[in-house]
């Protein structure tokens, strides 16, 4: 399995004609792959549209990637898009995604990125540590990314930004969050972001 992460910058106010328009391009007879979910930016990079796709193999990625960089209109809203971002990830073996479903309504991805030498280690870590945690609130998926410098993300849907901060510090007192160790294998550099889920995500 593989996944992407899509990040569209888009013209302020567009966002009412982008969304339908992703909707219509991810169901078009010619696409790959499956829309998980398409988030609105509300912390971190605002004017944005974060979508998470999922693909059976590295060649359905491509083919839909090669399809949106050949498109003269991409995502069938290309005239508002000012730029586009694409990240391919692997899930880590342990990982299980969650099924369609509502789950919260803010949803926070977080990338870590890492020293060399630290995939694995990192990820037996986090195979100890995520069953304790996800009692506290259900984790998206956690994976590894397959292009760019060495990093994973982890997607977290909570029903409040109050509650993922309640759920974050309930962790750490018992001890349970963040997996001991880990930081050994970070290079300090994160970037965390909370996004607001549309009428069509799948993940709501």
């Amino acid at each position: 399995m593989r996944y992407d992460i899509v990040t569209l910058t888009i013209r302020p106010s567009t966002a009412g004609k982008v969304v339908p328009a992703i909707d219509a391009w991810s169901a078009d007879a010619a696409a790959q792959g499956k829309l998980m979910g398409c988030w609105t930016g509300d912390v971190g990079e605002l004017n944005s549209i974060i979508l998470l796709r999922e693909f059976a193999d590295d060649a359905a990625l491509q083919s839909e990637r090669l399809r949106t960089w050949s498109a003269a209109n991409p995502f069938g809203c290309g005239d508002a898009i000012s730029k586009m971002r694409f990240e391919s990830y692997a899930p880590f073996a342990w990982a299980q995604p969650l099924p369609p479903g509502r789950y919260g309504k803010v949803y926070e991805f977080r990338t870590y990125w890492l020293n060399q030498g630290g995939l694995g280690p990192t990820s037996d870590l986090w195979e100890a540590a995520v069953p304790d945690r996800i009692k506290l609130s259900p984790m998206v998926m956690a994976m590894y990314a397959l292009d760019g410098r060495s990093r994973f993300t982890h997607i977290w849907p909570y029903p409040s930004a109050d509650v993922r901060a309640a759920v974050r510090a309930e962790g750490v007192t018992k001890g349970i969050w963040p997996p001991k160790g880990g930081q050994a294998f970070l290079t300090g550099e994160m970037r965390s972001t909370l996004e607001l889920p549309t009428a069509i995500s799948s993940l709501a």
